[in-house]
């Protein structure tokens, strides 16, 4: 939902901008922040009374360093099938809905930035959005990443993979982000090349 919002603010800052205020006042931000929190909270939330709500036979002693819900469900004497289905589904419709907003925010921001007539114009333009477009296509990809680990056969899954695979959507993405967002400062390339 986050990385929404801040499409939808590139989007008005380059294809409004005289309507940036207006558009994005304190109001809306404040609007735009909680409704970001308060899915994440009902998403969170769906996701934890489904899981807690299963009955377990195999102990309590999951093979990760965090509860996750795909290792807590193996725990689970009930079948979880359709409480795992309805939850990706739901999961799925959210994610598609956010990731159509960003591609067509993104659309409207290259249709207005290619009509920029100067070259200095259109590579200030495009250099706000890399940064966002980074941490989209690394979210993305670690999405399906996790995505595709988790719906593999158990037959050929692996506990240290698993592992991997959750530092790799959990902590990687996070870490990146002050790094990717904070490469526009001119003195923070420079330290960089100079370390390199």
């Amino acid at each position: 939902i986050t990385l929404t919002i801040m499409a939808y603010d590139r989007y008005v800052a380059i294809c409004k901008p005289l309507h940036y205020g207006t558009l994005l006042g304190s109001r809306a931000c404040v609007h735009m922040a909680a409704a970001a929190w308060g899915t994440g909270f009902l998403h969170s939330l769906l996701h934890m009374t489904s899981t807690f709500s299963l009955p377990l036979c195999q102990g309590n002693v999951l093979n990760q360093f965090f509860c996750e819900i795909p290792q807590f469900l193996k725990l689970s004497c009930s079948d979880s099938y359709f409480r795992e289905v309805g939850l990706i589904v739901i999961t799925v419709c959210l994610a598609f809905g956010c990731f159509v907003f960003i591609v067509v925010s993104y659309v409207q921001i290259f249709r207005a930035v290619l009509r920029i007539s100067s070259e200095h114009g259109r590579h200030k333009a495009f250099s706000t959005c890399v940064p966002h477009l980074v941490v989209v296509s690394l979210f993305i990809s670690t999405g399906i990443t996790g995505m595709f680990a988790y719906l593999k056969p158990q037959s050929i899954s692996s506990p240290f993979l698993d592992v991997v695979v959750s530092v790799l959507y959990s902590v990687v993405p996070p870490a990146l982000n002050p790094l990717i967002y904070s490469m526009r400062n001119r003195e923070l390339k420079d330290a960089l090349w100079k370390l390199i």
